[in-house]
């Protein structure tokens, strides 16, 4: 895939990702509704494999679980150079969109997070703290359903329901919920079906 971009659009990437990282309550994860609506649907500066094996290669590679935005960035910057094989100026801007989208999740959310972090601390005896630590909960709980959902829904092509995806997950989810099975299994037991070809 090969797009265009201007040094506006790295602006507006840079500020979205601004944004979005005002908006990871529980991690970066939680934005990938938004990410997928910004990068495949508005601009089409990633493909829904792209984006779709951004995420799945750095939720599975050791690491902080922010790497998929980097993915994202690496492989916006190389679709604005002209892929993998034109060479080091594709590396290049792959570096800058590597560069663009990891300091625009990390900038403004590491410092809110400090300076929130001190202040809760001093002040974690104050009924609105703990009232607004209990409130969050539903809200993370929500995000992360939307983003299984976005991740869910992009990787069946054919239009018909992926009724054994759907299953899969209910199912995962109910271990995870009602059992204290440690979630290495589980990606294990993913990755098994996924060799079969289940999914």
């Amino acid at each position: 895939m090969i797009i265009v971009m201007h040094w506006h659009d790295w602006l507006a990437l840079f500020g979205q990702y601004l944004l979005l990282s005002m908006l990871s309550i529980s991690g970066a994860i939680t934005t990938v509704p938004d990410m997928h609506r910004y990068l495949v649907a508005q601009h089409g500066w990633l493909t829904e494999a792209q984006f779709s094996s951004s995420v799945a290669i750095a939720q599975a590679a050791p690491g902080p679980n922010v790497l998929f935005v980097a993915l994202m960035g690496w492989n916006v910057g190389l679709n604005a150079g002209g892929g993998i094989g034109a060479g080091p100026q594709a590396w290049g801007l792959g570096l800058l969109g590597l560069a663009v989208t990891m300091v625009g999740i990390m900038l403004p959310s590491t410092t809110l997070t400090y300076v929130a972090t001190r202040w809760g601390h001093r002040n974690r005896t104050r009924r609105e703290v703990r009232a607004f630590k209990q409130g969050m909960a539903p809200v993370v709980v929500g995000l992360l359903i939307a983003t299984g959902w976005v991740l869910a829904s992009g990787n069946h092509g054919s239009g018909a329901p992926a009724w054994h995806l759907w299953l899969l997950t209910g199912v995962a989810a109910f271990i995870v919920w009602r059992t204290r099975i440690h979630l290495l299994w589980l990606l294990g037991a993913g990755a098994l079906l996924g060799a079969l070809g289940f999914v």
